[in-house]
């Protein structure tokens, strides 16, 4: 059985719509489908619920190494997609996700992880280049690139719209969410990054999150 709480982007706006910012007690919700299961358990029945969550991945960093989701065990992150030679909204949101980067740098419980889009130019190298600049110097913000299949594929998980579009400056089609992962890698929260306000609320549900966890 499939309850009604898949949230597609653009509909997806942030944790503003869920969280309250006065009590730390406060869980965010769990975005996405969810199916139910029952199984019988010493002859009562028990119905399981089988939240959204990210599936495994594998996909080449900016130093041309293979990372997967175990790269990712027991933390929460912050997800998105862009490209490097982004001319409208990635400058904006990569450097709001720099604010959150520099904030918990150094904490254990927290990653970022940036797909791109790009999948004909944006190689490790391209990507390490945009990673020194825009000031990341550790691994726990990891840019990332693969197949056109892959990486269009987990957007779509991350309920995250992309496109290859000649029509649009750039080439490619794609929305500014910073998506709130749990260490169940579920979907907690999903942000505008090019929204200072969104950004701010961002803030506020990792710290809520982290109290959660």
């Amino acid at each position: 059985m499939k309850c009604s709480h898949y949230l597609y982007v653009p509909l997806l706006i942030g944790g503003a719509l869920f969280s309250c910012t006065s009590k730390t007690d406060r869980k965010l919700p769990i975005i996405g489908e969810r199916e139910t299961k029952q199984r019988v358990v010493d002859g009562e029945t028990v119905i399981d619920t089988l939240y959204h969550h990210i599936p495994a991945f594998a996909f080449l960093n900016q130093d041309s190494t293979m990372i997967s989701e175990k790269n990712f065990e027991h933390q929460i992150y912050v997800a998105n997609f862009f490209f490097t030679h982004c001319p409208s909204i990635c400058p904006t949101m990569q450097r709001n996700l720099l604010k959150v980067y520099q904030k918990y740098k150094g904490d254990e419980r927290i990653s970022f992880l940036s797909h791109s889009i790009d999948f004909k130019y944006d190689s490790p190298s391209v990507l390490k280049s945009y990673a020194t600049k825009l000031g990341v110097d550790s691994e726990q913000w990891q840019f990332v690139t693969g197949t056109k299949k892959d990486i269009y594929g987990i957007a779509e998980k991350y309920l995250v719209y992309t496109k290859e579009d000649a029509s649009v400056p750039g080439g490619y089609d794609h929305q500014g969410y910073l998506v709130l992962l749990d260490q169940q890698r579920r979907i907690r929260g999903a942000y505008d990054g090019t929204n200072d306000e969104q950004v701010a609320q961002l803030f506020i549900d990792l710290e809520i999150l982290l109290n959660e966890s």
